[in-house]
């Protein structure tokens, strides 16, 4: 799998880097959370991180003053699993270099989407990058044995209890919390938890390619 950066004029079609912030005092405050043994864990909205500068910086200026939460996944990954999409951008920090994998929007056909499609960039460490809200993505990838620390910064509410619907459409098939639809691998833990199995081809795995 061919790895590029997010300074790739490649990335443009995803999302961007943003600059004039100061992520030191929030990777400070990252790096007080114990990674888990295994996996990945992931909190909506964590206090410690939310009373770093950079929080209402974000607030209004990378969303325009909306209300915001910044919580944390971290952990240790190195597999595709599943993409999501939200209605808005969503911005991540990482402590350490990591992964992206992600795929767009559009690239859903049928409901499916081929995993050869899906694009690997890496992000520096302390780099503020904005993903697109046409941008499919999901659980960062590490980089080293360390495992992965990265900052999300979404609209508040994101990524809590999925509100109750009649489907309408396909798409409503996709909703797996709120403002978060989800396109599982049939191999991945999210289908086994009731996830829409789109992803089609081999389960990515960064540790292999």
């Amino acid at each position: 799998m061919q790895y590029l950066s997010v300074y790739d004029e490649a990335f443009n079609a995803y999302g961007r880097v943003l600059s004039g912030y100061d992520t030191k005092p929030l990777i400070e405050a990252m790096r007080q959370i114990p990674l888990p043994a295994e996996g990945t864990s992931y909190e909506p909205g964590i206090p410690s991180l939310e009373a770093t500068d950079i929080f209402p910086a974000l607030k209004d200026r990378a969303y325009g003053g909306m209300p915001l939460q910044l919580g944390m996944c971290w952990g240790h990954n190195t597999k595709l699993n599943s993409l999501e999409y939200h209605r808005d951008s969503e911005i991540n920090i990482g402590d350490e270099d990591f992964v992206l994998l992600i795929a767009k929007r559009e690239e859903i056909v049928d409901g499916k989407l081929d995993t050869a499609k899906v694009k690997a960039f890496r992000v520096p460490a302390g780099v503020v990058v904005e993903v697109y809200a046409t941008t499919l993505h999901f659980a960062p990838c590490h980089t080293n044995e360390n495992g992965f620390r990265v900052a999300v910064a979404l609209p508040l509410g994101t990524n809590t209890d999925k509100p109750e619907i009649t489907e309408g459409d396909w798409e409503d098939k996709l909703l797996f919390a709120r403002n978060k639809w989800l396109i599982a691998h049939a191999d991945a833990p999210q289908a086994k938890n009731g996830a829409y199995v789109g992803l089609v081809g081999k389960n990515i795995d960064i540790a292999v390619d």
